[in-house]
């Protein structure tokens, strides 16, 4: 499942992980992506001591056979991640999926956090990279409107039956869980399923353009290339 930042991505992990049959990886590219560009994200000496580092390592963790008895491997890529350098090829071995959301709201929350931002630090143009080989597009707004639905089309064409242990999960920090989470994890430690926010209806590429004067001036021209780009995604979205 490829996701941008701030989204509903570490959430519907939650409910991968909570099946009997899967395991997951979690951001098994982060390693590689800090080494890679230098950044100084919160935890990065212990991500970079943790996790392969090198690109033909965490490639390797992405393809590594299940362990027995699992049906299936559930991974949660960023897509800010995908870095140019890194070879593709690998990617025929996996089966994509894309998870959307609302870049106007993308931008408000991610600046909270980081006031410099571009669209690379956000995914979309990594989105588009990939949206031809993803099976389904699917916007986060979209599926909390129904979260049983969608993920009942997920397990579907993946051959997997549908569980309710999807839709509800303890609270509290995984086994699973990368070593950043103390730093980024704390509303979904303290979830126990899918709660959509008040007001938010299904996903709206002309509500989500009318809500740009909402941004600070100096983000409106890079929110607009956004809002391109999204339009173009989300009209390949999965809407039930």
């Amino acid at each position: 499942m490829w996701s941008g930042p701030r989204n509903l991505s570490t959430a519907i992990m939650r409910a991968w992980e909570n099946r009997p049959d899967t395991v997951v990886l979690d951001e098994p590219l982060y390693a590689w992506y800090l080494a890679r560009t230098g950044l100084d994200h919160p935890g990065r000496a212990e991500i970079l001591a943790t996790y392969p580092a090198d690109a033909e390592g965490a490639v390797a963790r992405c393809l590594a056979p299940p362990p027995a008895g699992v049906r299936a491997v559930y991974q949660k890529h960023m897509t800010h991640h995908l870095l140019p350098e890194l070879d593709r090829g690998w990617f025929d071995q996996l089966r994509h999926f894309m998870l959307l959301r609302d870049p106007v709201a993308v931008l408000a929350s991610y600046t909270q956090v980081r006031e410099e931002v571009t669209l690379a630090d956000i995914g979309l143009p990594q989105q588009l990279e990939l949206v031809d080989r993803a099976e389904l597009v699917i916007d986060a707004d979209d599926f909390l409107t129904d979260p049983r639905a969608y993920l009942e089309v997920l397990c579907q064409r993946l051959g997997l039956p549908f569980t309710e242990r999807m839709l509800r999960w303890p609270a509290g920090r995984r086994e699973s869980d990368g070593c950043w989470a103390p730093y980024w994890y704390a509303a979904v430690e303290a979830s126990t399923g899918f709660q959509r926010p008040e007001g938010r209806g299904p996903a709206d590429p002309e509500r989500a353009a009318a809500g740009i004067d909402r941004l600070p001036p100096h983000l409106r021209p890079l929110a607009g290339e956004a809002l391109a780009i999204y339009a173009t995604l989300a009209a390949r979205r999965l809407v039930l």
